[in-house]
């Protein structure tokens, strides 16, 4: 059954009171989007842009309503996904640089309070290298005590818990081992089988290596046990041992899909795209039976610049210099200077010596400088063409004369430490499933697409960890890897990822530079540049008239040249292809939503991308209760039903984004969490998100896996009731579960080109129908899975359809 039979509007749900909102703090003018000129002179427009090596806040943004919600998106401003509607209008979150900040306020916007800055980011990042240094000081001090105390073992049992999963018995252990930073080997245990019993009667089992953002942390592992140990022993490829007691694991409470002494809690830190994907090939190595890393078909740019150089500091004699080869392989060798040559009338030259240039300018009779811009970018270009290329600042005619310049190096301003590639980048997924040929429901979950956003990644993490250490003792979880074909990319866009890292926190996209000549190429932009990789879909994009993204190549939501021109929005469609992938989940932050299509809507008039049918509709509402329970049980966290639903109807349009494309092409049914409250939270908050989620995703894993098992048929009632046209009855249609309704009033068969019973509107459950009293109603159910009411079959002479009539019940 094709999904396009069902296109209708779709199911409402009560909706909640938003939340309280904190005082906003505003300046400016209360009407947005215009400048007033000074002194009557025509206006002047204005273009939002932001300086080098500025660094982008988040602050409060207030508009009075949808309307002025459209224009501030329509200027290109980088929004946070965070929207609140209060008493004085809607609150939104903007990531903006001061230079931006005032561009908004002189187009009349309310600016308000700084909400997370850049000191908050580096924080993060002092936190990170805090918690990875405070694990190798403990290995190092560890290493340092046994090597003080020669009679100590260099092996340390931590945790040796005993549990039951269904008629398995299971025995979970941790261990550290001094040799464990370096060496790769595994440990072995040995167990008693009971009270009284010698080490080793029991069997034994091995556990691996559990190493984060390249810090050993310690040995862990699970194995099933026919009795219950009560001693185990651990002997050190040294020949060390240690002893302990095996203890007793508190059971989980009966309502928890996770059985007793389920392992997760599986990250201790922010991780880099280059530490993510290293993490999930460590993982497949040790479950070569049930994952395999996949290098996906598209390299991305790569974390890599031309070095460059802007010298003068005004526009009209500002030359701009690029090295024609990248910084790292050659270009951050290359210097420019500018020099006087300190007599009169002397021609401009330029000599080039290794890689330094140098410009000597033209003088008058008098001694005095004459170069132009315009001279000295055509001289360099002319005579150091090998290496470099000049030019104005941004299409100026470069009238203005050069000042002189000391030797200035061309740099790509990349800080990231050489173990980060500069090449371009793989793009790396983990495929987790005990079959993995195609022939299994899929499920694709994906982070990053922003790379600012830091929790997503170790949201994906934390699930593959889970899935692969719990499928040999966790009933649940066996289950899901024989019936799902699990992929999993933790990293989408890494070059964007890497630079969030190291050189700019705030940074949204990808790398690649699309600004034409004579635009903002220049080193001063170089914190503008890249494509928003979730506005560069091809459904419902920009390119199609929808709204939500920009065309300006230095805009935040910079929707690309084209639909598809980014090499990580091409390895999404590519696993989006796959004929068995049915389900997603795109991982974003923040604001604590959770959203489906549609995503977009054009301007004016919002004209929404085509709405899911009352059935599916149901399906993503129904689904997302079960996700979203799971994410709550972890700590009470629920994301609220105002930010449940469509993308466009609780946040703003998105235009071109990923989830659309997986649901209008290929029938996917794809959701997006929005984690936490913060792109960089403390790692406290940071490690609390990613397990609520990980629970969340888990969750949708279950969904999937019920999808796939459902063999349970719908069943549908008629409801009649009183009209107050005279002569009429009002007439529902109510299923037992998620299903469409195909239904004829003139007495024919029903089939899958009958009318659709549809929503009443936005946000609301099924409309209700008005027909004369006495009609005859025929009709039929379908569920998601396409199982149909009473084993009908539309498409042949079947008879088991519905049969009913439109009139009042009597008596």
């Amino acid at each position: 059954m094709s999904r396009s039979a069902f296109p209708h509007r779709w199911r409402r749900l009560p909706a909640a009171t938003a939340a309280g909102v904190a005082l906003l703090l505003l300046a400016g003018p209360a009407t947005a989007g215009t400048a007033a000129p000074p002194n009557g002179e025509q206006e002047t427009p204005i273009v939002l842009e932001r300086s080098a090596d500025e660094q982008a806040d988040v602050v409060e943004v207030l508009v009075d309503g949808t309307a002025q919600l459209d224009e501030l998106v329509a200027t290109g401003v980088d929004l946070d996904h965070d929207v609140t509607h209060t008493d004085q209008g809607i609150v939104v979150h903007a990531v903006v640089t001061p230079t931006e900040v005032a561009a908004l306020k002189r187009m009349g916007y309310r600016v308000g309070a700084v909400l997370h800055d850049a000191a908050d980011s580096a924080q993060r990042i002092t936190e990170r290298d805090a918690t990875i240094a405070a694990h190798q000081a403990e290995n190092q001090a560890y290493t340092a005590t046994l090597a003080r105390n020669a009679t100590a073992s260099d092996v340390k049992i931590i945790r040796a818990d005993y549990y039951t999963s269904g008629s398995n018995q299971v025995l979970s252990v941790e261990a550290k081992w001094a040799q464990g930073q370096t060496s790769t080997s595994t440990l072995t245990v040995a167990r008693d089988s009971g009270p009284g019993t010698e080490i080793g009667s029991g069997g034994t089992q091995a556990i691996s290596r559990f190493v984060d953002a390249g810090v050993y942390l310690y040995h862990r592992g699970a194995a099933t046990v026919t009795a219950r140990p009560q001693r185990i022993q651990i002997t050190s490829p040294t020949g060390d041992v240690a002893v302990a007691e095996v203890k007793e694991w508190l059971p989980i409470p009966a309502d928890s899909p996770e059985g007793p002494g389920y392992q997760k809690d599986f990250v201790t830190s922010y991780l880099t795209p280059t530490e993510l994907y290293d993490r999930i090939k460590r993982l497949a190595a040790e479950y070569p039976q049930l994952a395999e890393v996949v290098e996906l078909p598209y390299k991305t740019n790569g974390y890599r610049r031309k070095a460059q150089v802007v010298l003068g500091t005004a526009n009209t004699n500002r030359v701009a210099v690029d090295s024609l080869a990248w910084g790292h392989e050659g270009g951050n060798d290359i210097s420019v200077e500018l020099a006087d040559p300190g007599a009169a009338d002397r021609p401009l030259a330029v000599t080039v010596t290794g890689k330094a240039i140098r410009v000597s300018l033209a003088t008058n009779a008098d001694g005095a400088v004459t170069s132009t811009a315009a001279q000295v970018a055509a001289a360099l270009t002319a005579e150091a063409g090998a290496l470099v290329k000049a030019y104005t600042y941004r299409g100026d005619a470069g009238a203005g004369v050069v000042a002189p310049a000391a030797s200035t190096p061309l740099s790509d301003n990349l800080k990231a430490p050489a173990g980060v590639s500069r090449d371009p980048q793989p793009v790396y997924a983990i495929r987790i499933g005990k079959y993995r040929d195609g022939s299994r429901t899929g499920v694709l979950a994906y982070a990053q697409e922003h790379a600012r956003e830091w929790v997503p990644p170790l949201v994906s993490i934390e699930t593959a960890e889970r899935l692969l250490r719990n499928h040999a003792t966790d009933e649940n979880t066996k289950q899901l890897l024989r019936t799902l074909d699990i992929w999993i990319v933790p990293s989408i866009n890494p070059d964007g990822g890497h630079y969030s890292f190291y050189d700019y926190a705030s940074q949204r996209r990808n790398m690649t530079n699309h600004c034409p000549a004579g635009g903002a190429t220049d080193a001063l932009a170089r914190n503008s540049w890249g494509v928003d990789n979730n506005r560069n879909y091809t459904e419902y994009s920009l390119f199609d008239g929808y709204s939500g993204a920009s065309a300006s190549c230095t805009s935040d939501t910079y929707a690309g040249p084209s639909e598809l021109s980014e090499p990580e929005n091409r390895n999404v469609d590519w696993l989006a292809q796959r004929p068995n992938m049915k389900f997603s989940m795109n991982l974003h932050s923040s604001g604590n939503y959770f959203m489906w299509s549609p995503g977009a809507y054009a301007t004016p008039g919002r004209i929404s991308a085509p709405r899911p049918t009352l059935a599916d509709e149901s399906f993503f509402w129904g689904a997302s209760s079960r996700i979203l329970t799971a994410i709550k049980r972890h700590r009470n966290m629920a994301v609220t039903p105002a930010r449940t639903g469509p993308i466009s109807d609780v946040l703003y349009s998105a235009a071109g984004n990923s989830g659309d494309m997986l649901w209008y092409k290929y029938g996917i049914y794809a959701w997006n969490f929005e984690v936490g409250t913060s792109f960089q939270p403390t790692w406290d908050e940071a490690h609390q998100e990613t397990m609520e989620f990980s629970n969340g995703l888990v969750e949708l894993l279950r969904v999937a896996r019920d999808f796939d098992k459902d063999k349970k048929r719908p069943t549908s009632t008629l409801s009649v009731e009183p009209s107050p046209t005279e002569g009429m009855v009002s007439v529902r249609f109510d299923v037992s579960e998620p299903a469409a309704v195909f239904y004829t009033l003139d007495g024919g068969r029903p089939t899958f080109g009958s009318t659709l019973y549809a929503s009443a509107g936005i946000r609301e459950g099924g409309e209700t129908l008005t027909v004369p009293a006495g009609t005859k109603v025929h009709w039929f159910s379908v569920d998601a899975a396409g199982n149909i009411e009473r084993n009908y079959r539309p498409d042949d002479d079947s008879k088991t359809f519905n049969r009913g009539w439109a009139t009042l019940p009597t008596g």
